[in-house]
Order: C-alpha cells, then sequence, then structure tokens
C-alpha cells in the first residue's frame, strides 16, 4: 500500500493486481479534500473489490475518512480511535468544527451556508474595527485624525499585522519541517 500511495490518481484508477488498496487510496485523498460523495464512491468499490479478511479494516478506514470528510469531529475521533491510531488533538477536533461553521459541506441546507458566510463577515468587520481602534488610539497623542484617515491606517495596520503572522509563521513551519526531516533520517 505505500508504493501505491506514491502514484497518481490516474495511476490509482487503472491499478488491477492491488484494486482494493488502490480504490481506498482514493477515498482518502477524496476525503482530504472534503469531497464526501467521491469518498463514498471509492470506500464503497474499494470495499467489494477486497477479500473477506481486509473488509473491516476498508470500512473502519472509511467511517474515518468520511468523518472528515463530512467534518464530523466526534465521529472522527471515535473512528481513528477504533483504528488503532492516536486521536486527533483537541485542537485538532476544534478547527474542524469551526471549519464545519464557516465552510458547511455540500449536504447542510441554505440556513447553514448563510450562518457560514455572517460569520466570515462578521470576522471581517470586527478585525478590521480592532484595526480601527489601534489606528485612533495611535492618532489620540496627535489630536485625532479623521475617521476616513483611521479607516486607512487601520487597514493598512490588519495588513502589516497578517503580513508579519504569514511570515513567521512559514519561518516556523520550516523550521518544524526541517526539524521533523532531521529526526525521520535517523
Amino acid at each position: 500500500m505505500q508504493q501505491l500511495e506514491s502514484r497518481s490518481d490516474e495511476e490509482l484508477e487503472s491499478e488491477q493486481k492491488n484494486k482494493a488498496a488502490a480504490l481506498a487510496i482514493l477515498g482518502a485523498r477524496a476525503s482530504e479534500r472534503y469531497d464526501a460523495a467521491a469518498a463514498r464512491k471509492y470506500f464503497q468499490r474499494a470495499i467489494s473489490a477486497a477479500r473477506p479478511q481486509e473488509r473491516m479494516a476498508l470500512r473502519r478506514m472509511a467511517d474515518a475518512s468520511l468523518a472528515l470528510a463530512e467534518r464530523r469531529p466526534d465521529d472522527l475521533k471515535a473512528a481513528v480511535e477504533r483504528l488503532g491510531q492516536a486521536p486527533p488533538s483537541g485542537r485538532q477536533l476544534f478547527l474542524l468544527r469551526l471549519m464545519g461553521l464557516l465552510a458547511p459541506p455540500p449536504g447542510a441546507g441554505r440556513m447553514a451556508r448563510v450562518r457560514g458566510i455572517a460569520i466570515i463577515v462578521a470576522l471581517v468587520l470586527a478585525v478590521l474595527l480592532i484595526g480601527i481602534l489601534l489606528a485612533n488610539l495611535i492618532s489620540l497623542p496627535f489630536g485625532g485624525f479623521s475617521f476616513a484617515y483611521d479607516l486607512f491606517l487601520g487597514l493598512l495596520i490588519v495588513a502589516m499585522i497578517l503580513g508579519g503572522l504569514a511570515f513567521f509563521g512559514r519561518r516556523k513551519q520550516k523550521k518544524a519541517l526541517a526539524a521533523r526531516g532531521a529526526t525521520s533520517t535517523r
């Protein structure tokens, strides 16, 4: 199965010898893209192509992958534990819940989508308001500026903070990848 993971989707689709493993990998990739319908189809085909001894493991893998694709954090935790692996951390489960609120799965209703858009707009407005308040606080010793100038300064402050977070986050990410690469070669 590890040899199959490096292959492209087209190569996995045409695999004949290890058809069940190839379809399971395709299902896992679809669930990572949060495409629950495609993942379900691949796992159904994988289970039907598998030997009877392999079916239970594939079902458990499918449960975990579909819980991820459908953004169900509690089901994901239980399914991963049934697989015998370490469950996702609380932070990862929180982010999956948050993602379920902001970008609901395709089967969600219209109200869930409207709620997601409203939350995103509220977050953007809150960040912009914080930037404007910081700009206003900075301009108070100088006698205060007009609202338009505070708005411009607020946007500039928010852009600088987000740029700094992205820059230092990338550096931290590269450092972590380098440390992980060094420990995996030992």
